[in-house]
């Protein structure tokens, strides 16, 4: 991707104003459905009306979409509110049936991203197209799987491309449906400025009382746009039922949510000042999650100590410990007296786990 200006000129000539919103049910379930929730939705700031067509399920027996039917429901919408529409696409006929559907905007999912063979296959038959194609990230947090989507998809001479950060599974259990993992995302904007990214948050938190923390951060972090699942029913939706909002509390959010203009030279360093400080909280809220993940580790290994009868303090490793640290923060730009006073704090709180297992 040499010429990366190139890839975010259809977002700067949509003029907006605002950040890109693109929203709908997770499903096309019935076209009475598809269609009320437009017609809701079509006095808004939502500048893509989006609706699963084709539902890739984990498990085969839950509802997989309504298939091509959903199309032409799609098409009644253009028709009807004079909105743009968006829907997901997973191979070639996917593809063929959405661009005979003047479908306006097209993503690639997260299970379809893992495979360059789908990928390809995908590129070979959007090839040349003038449709906007973004690309989610793949399931895992693998950044090179993502450019690589990236770079296929402009390799077919696709100009309008950009990506959504849905977040990443993970065994872990945290409170998000998929784990933001916010670095990841932070690499690709660093990398690839130009290319417009947009934030999933009702597929990273899998709540719907969640999607207004996580569309502020991304916002934060000078996010170009959101994608935000909505329903006139929620708890009715025949998929991702916890997840959805309504169209009131889309627009509520989208009243709520704090931007950041742009207007002089002062706004421009503010801008870039608090997306700095967005990308800090970030990084701290991250490290406090690691050290809370460090200090359960600790306690499985106080509890084996208990059952031992083996002292807390092993002096042998804990050097060890600190001589490597030491040689790992000078490659990160980190003093030996910053690792030492960090460490030694880690390791005395971990201190006080293990007696405190030991001796209760």
């Amino acid at each position: 991707m040499e010429n990366k200006k190139e890839l975010r000129n259809w977002l700067d000539d949509l003029n907006l104003g605002h950040p890109l919103v693109i929203a709908g049910p997770c499903s096309a379930e019935t076209e009475e459905q598809v269609l009320k929730i437009a017609h809701e939705l079509k006095d808004t700031d939502v500048n893509y009306y989006r609706a699963g067509i084709w539902k890739p399920r984990t498990r085969p027996g839950n509802f997989e979409g309504v298939g091509a039917l959903g199309l032409k429901w799609l098409q009644k919408v253009k028709e009807e509110t004079g909105m743009k529409t968006a829907t997901e696409v997973a191979n070639a006929a996917h593809v063929k049936l959405a661009l005979e559907h003047d479908i306006d905007l097209l993503w690639i999912g997260a299970r379809s991203t893992v495979s360059p063979f789908i990928v390809q296959e995908i590129a070979d038959a959007l090839e040349g197209t003038d449709k906007i194609v973004l690309v989610k990230n793949p399931v895992n947090p693998d950044l090179s799987l993502w450019l690589g989507a990236i770079e296929r998809l402009h390799t077919a001479n696709i100009k309008k491309l950009g990506v959504i950060h849905r977040g990443f599974s993970t065994y872990e259990k945290t409170k998000f449906r998929n784990n933001p993992n916010w670095q990841l995302a932070i690499e690709l904007q660093t990398k690839f400025p130009d290319l417009p990214i947009i934030n999933d948050p009702s597929h990273i938190t899998g709540k719907r009382d969640m999607v207004f923390d996580i569309s502020q951060i991304a916002l934060d972090l000078n996010f170009d746009g959101l994608m935000i699942e909505t329903h006139h029913d929620p708890d009715k939706a025949w998929s991702d039922a916890a997840q959805q909002v309504t169209p009131n509390t889309l627009v509520q959010m989208m009243r709520d949510l704090k931007v950041k203009k742009e207007a002089d030279a002062e706004a421009e360093y503010n801008k870039k000042l608090n997306n700095l400080r967005a990308k800090i909280d970030v990084v701290d809220h991250e490290i406090i999650e690691l050290l809370g993940k460090r200090m359960l580790v600790s306690d499985g290994i106080g509890k084996l100590k208990k059952e031992k009868n083996v002292a807390v303090l092993q002096s042998k490793r804990w050097n060890e410990i600190l001589g490597r640290m030491v040689l790992e923060g000078q490659d990160h730009g980190l003093s030996e007296e910053f690792v030492l006073k960090m460490f030694k704090a880690i390791h005395q709180e971990s201190i006080n786990h293990q007696e405190k297992i030991i001796n209760g």
